[in-house]
């Protein structure tokens, strides 16, 4: 079962791809919107902002979300780790229940090139 800071470092890893990716991908984190990314098995919430092309985050809080943010994500930390290595496909993890993902369908849309 991966740590709480074995995804904290998912997520930075994840942040510095991003800013370091070009077009469409930037494009899709240049608007800004609230993130909140719950690890349910190990009851973490990383909680931040997609702005200006990149993901800063913010807090790291025990619980679920303690405030509803525009792009919500829910997975295990497992499976937080494998999709930041690219071991685990987004798509196929959205379609099959083992990552839930709630936002507006403008972010949805804009979020496909992201994930």
């Amino acid at each position: 079962m991966a740590t709480t800071e074995e995804c904290r470092r998912a997520l930075d890893t994840f942040a510095a791809r991003l800013a370091r990716a070009d077009g469409g991908v930037r494009a899709a984190a240049g608007h800004d919107r609230t993130v909140s990314c719950h690890v349910t098995d190990l009851d973490v919430t990383f909680t931040g902002s997609l702005a200006d092309g990149g993901l800063r985050l913010l807090d790291q809080a025990d619980g679920p979300p303690r405030e509803r943010a525009q792009v919500r994500l829910a997975m295990t930390g497992d499976d937080l780790v494998a999709l930041v290595a690219g071991e685990l496909d987004f798509a196929r993890a959205w379609a099959t229940g083992r990552v839930r993902l709630e936002a507006g369908l403008r972010d949805l849309l804009r979020l496909r090139s992201l994930l």
